[in-house]
């Protein structure tokens, strides 16, 4: 495998055309279980057969392909109980597997039923989408949406594997493809200015054409990794330094809210970036000039940096008070210094900021 990172013991295997050894990854990372993959259905169309034949080889019993409609709108309590009850339902028990095979809505889901089923079973993470490889796959945050906001029912639960291919990407479409590169960039934001360069140079190789080359997929996959295992090892609750990796997901998550999850997830944070460097600004907390680079490179890339035409900016502030990250009543920002550096590391990396700061920052845009 090119890429061999651990962390809080889920292993973490990165390399073009891994997707072919999972049953192999499985029999060595959770012998003898009983196998259950969950997929949306569209991803279970492209590789749901490809993989369940991967892993009926060794699964303890007859494996089940179990999916759901594609979306976060149905990143629900509702979907969670209708996974569990089949479960139930097919007599599986405390040597299950859950293997989330998709993107962010699906690991976070099927990562949910593995926290939650019979108090906790193995769960390999097997993204399909740039997203999911680089962030909702590493971490151990499982979880799904509620009408009052997003991931505010959940559980931290490590996957025992973490299976990254890097040419799935090639099934991705452009539009999806942009929505991760938002959270690349927002790597490099928060922790590795050369990262953030490299990703602003090299726009025309990941965006262009079918799919990025696999050097070039490979290189912006594996980094991306390399930093949020760097955070998540040294916080794994988010008690402090974790909190930057949160950084355009206030703005971000409330503006996914607001749009009823009409608006992919990268484009909120890319306008959730862009809004909260301004913050930063306005606070004296970054340096002049910072949201516009950061703008820059997302405007380059294709995502938005305004918001979504009707969106009231009053309505965003509003719903950033559901937010999961808020204390005692107060919404609470990652917010950066400067390109590959954030603010706050004497006070946990959270900073409240006033209705009317966030609202001034958001019509600015």
């Amino acid at each position: 495998m090119k890429g061999g990172l651990s962390l809080h013991g889920a292993a973490i295997e990165i390399a073009s055309g891994a997707l072919d050894s999972l049953g192999q990854r499985i029999a060595e990372r959770v012998p003898e279980h009983r196998v259950a993959l969950i997929a949306d259905q569209h991803v279970a169309a492209i590789y749901g057969e490809q993989a369940l034949a991967a892993v009926r080889a060794v699964s303890a019993g007859e494996p089940l392909l179990l999916t759901f409609p594609a979306g976060e709108r149905h990143k629900t309590r509702h979907t969670w109980g209708a996974l569990t009850d089949q479960l139930v339902a097919a007599r599986y028990g405390r040597d299950s597997a859950i293997v989330a095979l998709g993107g962010g809505v699906t690991g976070d889901l099927a990562g949910f039923v593995a926290a939650t089923f019979l108090r906790g079973v193995p769960l390999v993470q097997v993204p399909t989408t740039l997203l999911s490889m680089i962030d909702a796959a590493i971490g151990g945050k499982t979880g799904v949406d509620t009408a009052a906001g997003k991931n505010l029912v959940g559980a931290f639960h490590h996957p025992a594997l973490v299976l990254v291919d890097p040419r799935v990407l090639a099934t991705l479409p452009p539009n999806e493809l942009r929505s991760g590169l938002a959270e690349a960039i927002k790597h490099g934001v928060i922790a590795d200015a050369a990262y953030f360069g490299w990703i602003a140079a090299n726009l025309r190789q990941i965006l262009h054409g079918d799919r990025p080359d696999d050097a070039t997929a490979l290189q912006l996959v594996q980094r991306s990794i390399e930093i949020k295992v760097k955070v998540v090892r040294q916080d794994e609750r988010e008690s402090g330094l974790r909190k930057v990796l949160n950084f355009g997901h206030t703005v971000g998550h409330a503006i996914e809210q607001v749009t009823g999850y009409g608006i992919a997830h990268g484009d909120a944070v890319a306008i959730g970036m862009v809004a909260e460097a301004i913050l930063a600004e306005r606070l004296r907390l970054a340096e002049r000039g910072l949201a516009d680079s950061i703008a820059t490179v997302c405007d380059a890339a294709g995502l938005p940096v305004r918001l979504p035409e009707g969106v009231s900016p009053t309505e965003v502030v509003s719903a950033t008070r559901t937010d999961k990250k808020s204390r005692g009543g107060r919404v609470e920002y990652a917010l950066p210094r400067a390109l590959g550096e954030m603010a706050g590391a004497d006070n946990g990396y959270g900073f409240a900021a006033t209705d009317a700061d966030v609202l001034r920052s958001i019509e600015h845009l």
